[in-house]
């Protein structure tokens, strides 16, 4: 078990989570009181995703959440390389062609 110190907080992290799990596919959902990230791993070919770890947030966590992540890609751009996304061609790409998503 290792420990961490962030901003002044003592941050705990078990050996089982350090290892992380691997995510291609993110699916995020909402109601009045949270939004639902489920992180998942698709393989090529298949049709079913397999969900590794759902975190639930509360909205102002959420909106934490992507100003942390924007401040993180500006500075990873700054510093590496731009991050490109490919455009994908809606029949190669399933979350395209799923239709409207539903709200948690």
């Amino acid at each position: 078990m290792a420990e961490l110190q962030k901003h002044g907080i003592d941050i705990e992290l078990a050996e089982n989570i350090a290892e992380g799990n691997y995510s291609n596919l993110a699916i995020i959902s909402h109601s009045t009181s949270e939004f639902i990230i489920d992180f998942a791993t698709m393989l090529p070919g298949l049709q079913k995703a397999k969900v590794k770890s759902r975190i639930i947030l509360t909205p102002e966590h959420a909106k934490r959440l992507l100003l942390s992540l924007q401040d993180n890609i500006t500075r990873y751009e700054s510093n590496i390389a731009k991050i490109e996304i490919p455009k994908p061609h809606m029949a190669e790409d399933p979350i395209l062609n799923m239709g409207p998503m539903g709200n948690a």
